[in-house]
């Protein structure tokens, strides 16, 4: 799955909201869009469409009804997909190496990942 900018603009308020959210919620929270306010229902349909989002319930607002969307994966997971989408995949190894290498790895989130990898043998 692929998004376009907008999408990941959406894709950054659900994720990070602890709950569902309306599309005047979208609009409320989207600090930076770079999409029209009348185009939200097109992204979110389109979100839904490509699997990202699913419809998780409705919430009355005034007289009428609307429905509220929680992201269908998280933010690491739609990365690490990401990865693994286009033509040109990496070499799991190789990517990982990679990550590690970047600069701000704490200790912590080297034990962390480390006990991962134990939990994954195991």
């Amino acid at each position: 799955m692929e998004l376009t900018r907008s999408e990941m603009e959406i894709m950054d308020v659900l994720w990070e909201s602890a709950q569902p959210m309306s599309r005047a919620d979208l609009l409320g929270r989207s600090e930076e869009k770079t999409w029209k306010d009348g185009s939200v229902h097109i992204l979110l349909n389109g979100l839904l469409q490509k699997g990202a989002i699913y419809e998780a319930g409705m919430v009355k607002r005034s007289k009428t009804y609307g429905r509220v969307f929680s992201p269908s994966m998280s933010r690491e997971e739609y990365f690490a997909q990401a990865a693994f989408s286009h033509r040109h995949k990496p070499e799991i190894v190789g990517l990982i190496d990679a990550l590690l290498k970047r600069p701000g790895i704490t200790q912590e989130q080297l034990e962390q990942i480390a006990t991962l990898v134990e939990q994954r043998k195991g």
